[in-house]
């Protein structure tokens, strides 16, 4: 069955807007941690088989939501074609860092597969436990959420030669779990409306979420980042900006000033592509100075959230502004009600101050350690256009840098060195090295041996990286050289 355009997260609608559509970029998808793991699939057919297929309804409904599409997006969805993947094949291994697939082809497509790429994290986390240990495999699935997870566990099961374990469904426990999660929330910030769903990348599958969805709706909160399900259970879809979007423009005020001057709606800043206190927070404070009137808002998403907040309050009132803030990444009840203290002792209204949750709602109430969060699954931006480009997320303290450029990955065969080589696409191979991306597939395996060595697995970067991520360092933090 065909994938509704609409079974995407908000913001990559609001972002093709305000960005290059049809400009050619490539995304990479890795797991930042979770030791020695096992693809169990063909990622090409994979991706190729929830590639959306847009209906007039669907625009119409975008439109409906502030979210009106023009011709570049809708040319740009359709070059399904033109789309290239690049990725380590069926059955092999990969270490945490290392690049599993890259995406290259239209932006506004290969930006929207996003979250429904990013839920591969379960497939492969099945398939990994499956290989290792069967009893805990067997104790991690004994329930799950709904059919639709039940039925990708022992598909991936079946795909790596591994007798299936009982399952049961029990969507009922789920979704009271969520509620119960959501209205602790709810009783925390004291209004409904000042709280947004976030966690269409945390679930499992879309039947999962939309579970999730349910049960926020009975809990009075109205607002999520899944499009297609704000259409079905009459939500309101929200989301303004990622990541990305600040990366193609290469720096963070042009990349705000295409948000709010590209579409008419209250626009949110992201603080943290690069650095939230040295060029996110001073950016944003620009544009909302030229026109308060606008009730922008800033948005703090990595690193210690709590001392970026005292700092933007703190220079909000010296420049005579006060915009909305909104908290997203990591929160859960404890950390929600810190924040209000904090909002309390400053003085900021509730009205102008929002929260953004996803896994604390979606996954770490599913009863299953197969969660996103487990491994760091994440999809970013490496290239626009011809210009490599990186995620640093106030690296400089955090150590959460993206790759830059057109990823692949090379894999020790013999000698010395780091068992992975990140490399780029042409490069040619290093001695002692092969190629494992686009390399032919084999029959899935994880033995104890290989699973003991994945402790001590260095990954690495060949030269060409290298040379391009210090480029991109000299660049945003000419300071730190």
């Amino acid at each position: 069955m065909a994938t509704s355009l609409l079974a995407t997260d908000g913001y990559k609608f609001s972002m093709a807007e305000a960005g290059w559509p049809l400009r050619q970029e490539t995304f990479y998808y890795t797991h930042r941690k979770g030791g020695l793991q096992v693809m169990p699939l063909d990622v090409a057919a994979f991706v190729r088989s929830f590639l959306p297929e847009p209906k007039p309804e669907d625009y119409d409904f975008l439109s409906r939501n502030d979210y009106e599409m023009g011709v570049g997006f809708k040319a740009a969805i359709q070059r399904k074609e033109r789309l290239v993947v690049h990725a380590i094949p069926r059955g092999a291994l990969f270490y945490a860092k290392e690049p599993v697939l890259s995406l290259t082809g239209s932006s506004a497509l290969v930006s929207w597969v996003e979250p429904l790429l990013i839920q591969l994290n379960f497939r492969i986390q099945v398939a990994t436990q499956a290989l290792m240990d069967r009893e805990v495999l067997a104790r991690e699935l004994a329930v799950v959420t709904c059919e639709e997870q039940r039925r990708i566990a022992l598909e991936t099961l079946d795909a790596v030669g591994v007798k299936g374990v009982p399952i049961r469904v029990d969507a009922e426990g789920y979704y009271q779990r969520v509620l119960a999660q959501v209205r602790e929330l709810v009783d925390v910030v004291e209004d409904p409306s000042r709280i947004f769903e976030v966690g269409l990348r945390a679930a499992t599958c879309l039947e999962q979420h939309e579970l999730a969805l349910r049960a926020c709706k009975d809990a009075g909160v109205m607002r999520t980042s899944n499009v297609e399900g704000a259409r079905k259970l009459g939500l309101i879809p929200v989301g303004t900006m990622g990541h990305e979007h600040v990366q193609r423009y290469g720096a963070d005020e042009a990349a705000f000033r295409a948000i709010r001057e590209r579409r008419p709606q209250r626009s949110s800043y992201l603080l943290d592509t690069y650095d939230t206190l040295i060029s996110g927070l001073p950016a944003a404070f620009r544009l909302i100075r030229e026109d308060q009137s606008a009730k922008d808002s800033i948005r703090f998403d990595s690193g210690n959230k709590k001392l970026q907040y005292l700092y933007a309050v703190t220079q909000a009132r010296d420049l005579g502004i006060h915009p909305v803030l909104i908290i997203e990444d990591g929160l859960d009840a404890q950390a929600t009600r810190e924040f209000e203290e904090l909002r309390r002792q400053v003085g900021w209204e509730p009205s102008e101050q929002f929260y953004g949750f996803g896994g604390h709602i979606v996954s770490r109430t599913m009863g299953s350690a197969f969660s996103r969060d487990r491994v760091a699954a994440i999809f970013k931006l490496s290239q626009t256009g011809p210009q490599p480009t990186m995620k640093f997320g106030n690296e400089l303290a955090e150590g959460k840098q993206s790759i830059p450029g057109m990823p692949v990955l090379f894999r020790r065969r013999h000698g010395s060195g780091p068992v992975g080589l990140i490399g780029q696409e042409g490069e040619p191979v290093p001695e002692g090295y092969f190629l494992l991306t686009d390399s032919a597939p084999e029959a899935p395996s994880l033995v104890a041996s290989e699973a003991a060595s994945a402790k001590d697995a260095r990954v690495g970067c060949t030269p060409a990286t290298q040379a391009l991520i210090d480029g991109l360092r000299r660049r945003y933090f000419p300071q730190a050289r």
